[in-house]
């Protein structure tokens, strides 16, 4: 089916299950960012690629909420679908659940009025969710909202039914243990921390915490996979007891090794399906992250259990989530090591781009991509890619998150501006970095100058001090406020957290506009990535990895308090001939050459001659 065909087909399923609307979110039920493509149904159902969006259905109207980052791509891929574009990051743009509103009071409206017998009354008003696509959060939320304008939500799932037979199996690759020597903490480790935090919650009684987000239990559990592409996780659930930990997963996923690691860790074995039955059977108090536990897990906690025993539903944020986001000094030091063999693939890369790529006759985007992997895939302990790499020639690269194929992509020539954004898993760390490059021929000055605003607002975040208990939107001006000045912003985050040998995007803490009560702690690594977009020209992005550390107390200081700052993780050069030097001041200059000086340092060893000499000249000291 093509889209105007999947989307007929779910008007047909919505009339026989008797709702209005039917909501198909970006989710799947482990709120994974980067999902296993058996879950990937708002993308089947629109055709639009991005990683974040919503669609509505109606009986006469489609639409796609996405924010900024993707107003371009669902531009191009929308069309023809029939399917709306809704800007949710614009100030005027209604939220899905104000704009069904509005929709059904107008439908109730018309009904009202009209002669038709098939009125439609305020009962039969519903919206459509699977409850295994919404969080705990997200359902309240939206069933509250729906239910104060009259409106009813039901629980179905009515993708399924039209989504088969070219629907991706749910991956069943093999889970393997994950090195305490990478993870800096053994399991037995781990989940004595969690029962010490539960017990301190739950002092009196018997309790349980359910998992459901991936990166956790990879996390807890010291287990990595390859069930979604990126990440290195193991589709599965986790319930962790006072005497016991289950890991619900598919058999076919546990061979010999796996067995014996998970029996020697005291982990029980039960089918992926099993957890509703066990969470059902569950008594004393369950903690669950209503931010990442799906609804229908949430419905299969039993109120009422045997013999009159009372079972609560505690909503907090998970302990896992918090403590996973502060590296141990293990982890850091396994991210430093990835960041040199990152440091190595990319000075090959762009010396490569620069000294010989342009001899073919042609040079697509793709190829670029290939290129960089090859480069990646030779270093030691490199296991997959972090995400789908960017790499956006001149227009290209003003969209955000632009995804180029083989069959889709752009030639890129040797002038002309190349935003490349990428990043590696290895066993030691997870890297993303964004450079941005020109390729030969005269610099226009507008390129120079927003390259300037960009380096100098990364420059700022990384070099900011600040007292513990700063939340990243306290930061978040600092990178922004050479473009604000210039009367220029971009749309998406500055930093998002990163994982270790896991997501690329993790959080609790982020730095950006956004309200986060998260405050920044000492262990915790955030991408710093501001930049400047010009539809149709190009795009800059300036990104590296940046961990939290405590900082010296100043003479000046007036308190006791404790500081923090920023050690820059990433080692890649910059693209100097893009500064506009007259735009630099002294003191960032000075930082500058101290970064090039000690990318030199740390990566020259690990290259030949020919390397060094390359990197040597990129790093040279600016004057």
């Amino acid at each position: 089916m093509n889209v105007r065909e999947r989307i007929a087909a779910l008007r047909q399923e919505m009339r026989e299950a008797g709702v209005s609307a039917y909501v198909v979110p970006g989710n799947d039920p482990h709120a994974s960012e980067y999902m296993a493509s058996h879950w990937c149904e708002m993308q089947w159902v629109s055709g639009f690629n991005g990683e974040s969006g919503t669609v509505v259905v109606t009986e006469d109207k489609a639409l796609l909420w996405t924010d900024s980052r993707y107003y371009l791509q669902a531009g191009i891929e929308l069309e023809g679908t029939g399917i709306g574009l809704m800007r949710e990051s614009d100030i005027d743009c209604p939220s899905v659940t104000q704009w069904l509103c509005d929709e059904l009071r107008k439908l109730r409206s018309n009904n009202r009025s009209s002669e038709c017998e098939t009125r439609i009354t305020n009962d039969e008003l519903r919206i459509g969710l699977n409850p295994e696509m919404w969080s705990v959060n997200q359902f309240a939320d939206i069933s509250k909202q729906l239910s104060e304008a009259g409106i009813g939500v039901q629980s179905t799932d009515l993708i399924k039914p039209i989504w088969t037979e070219d629907r991706p199996a749910i991956p069943q690759d093999r889970l393997y243990p994950y090195s305490a020597d990478f993870a800096g903490e053994s399991v037995e480790s781990k989940i004595a921390r969690m029962r010490d935090i539960l017990n301190g919650k739950c002092p009196d009684g018997k309790w349980a915490l359910l998992v459901s987000a991936l990166d956790e239990i990879a996390w807890l559990l010291n287990i990595r996979g390859n069930d979604v592409e990126y990440n290195p996780v193991v589709i599965s659930y986790a319930v962790l007891e006072q005497d016991r930990c289950t890991l619900f997963v598919n058999s076919e996923k546990i061979d010999a090794a796996a067995q014996n690691y998970l029996d020697f860790n005291d982990i029980e074995i039960q089918p992926y399906e099993a957890v509703f039955e066990h969470i059902h059977g569950l008594q004393g108090t369950v903690f669950y992250d209503g931010a990442r536990v799906n609804e229908a897990l949430y419905e299969a906690i039993h109120v009422q259990g045997e013999n009159g025993t009372c079972t609560k539903a505690v909503n907090i944020q998970s302990p896992i989530l918090i403590d996973k986001a502060k590296k141990n000094a293990v982890e850091l030091e396994g991210e430093r090591t990835a960041m040199r063999q990152d440091a190595v693939a990319l000075t090959r890369f762009f010396k490569w781009l620069e000294e010989e790529a342009f001899e073919k006759s042609e040079l697509t985007e793709w190829d670029l991509m290939e290129k960089l992997h090859a480069f990646r895939a030779q270093g030691e302990n490199f296991v997959e890619e972090s995400f789908g790499t960017i790499a956006g020639y001149q227009g290209n690269g003003a969209i955000v998150h632009y995804a180029a194929t083989k069959e889709k992509c752009a030639t890129v020539h040797p002038e002309g501006m190349l935003l490349l954004d990428s990043g590696g898993q290895y066993l030691d760390g997870t890297t993303d970095i964004t450079r941005t490059v020109w390729l030969g021929g005269p610099i226009p000055e507008q390129a120079k100058r927003d390259y300037t605003y960009v380096l100098k607002g990364h420059i700022a975040l990384a070099t900011a001090r600040f007292p513990r208990g700063t939340r990243g939107n306290q930061l978040d001006a600092l990178a922004k406020q050479f473009m604000w000045a210039a009367g220029i912003t971009f749309g998406h985050g500055t930093g998002h957290g990163v994982g270790h040998f896991l997501g690329c995007h993790e959080g609790p803490q982020n730095v950006r506009t956004d309200n986060n009560p998260t405050p920044l702690e000492a262990g915790h690594i955030v991408s710093d990535e501001p930049g400047i977009y010009r539809t149709g020209q190009w795009g800059i992005r300036t990104e590296n990895l940046i961990t939290v550390i405590p900082a010296p107390q100043t003479e000046a200081a007036t308190t006791e308090d404790q500081w923090l700052q920023f050690e820059t993780l990433t080692l890649c050069f910059y693209d100097t001939s893009l500064i506009e030097r007259s735009l630099m001041t002294d003191e960032e200059i000075a930082w500058l050459n101290a970064y090039h000086a000690r990318v030199y340092k740390e990566t020259a060893p690990l290259l030949n001659a020919d390397e060094a000499e390359y990197l040597a000249r990129k790093c040279a000291e600016i004057i």
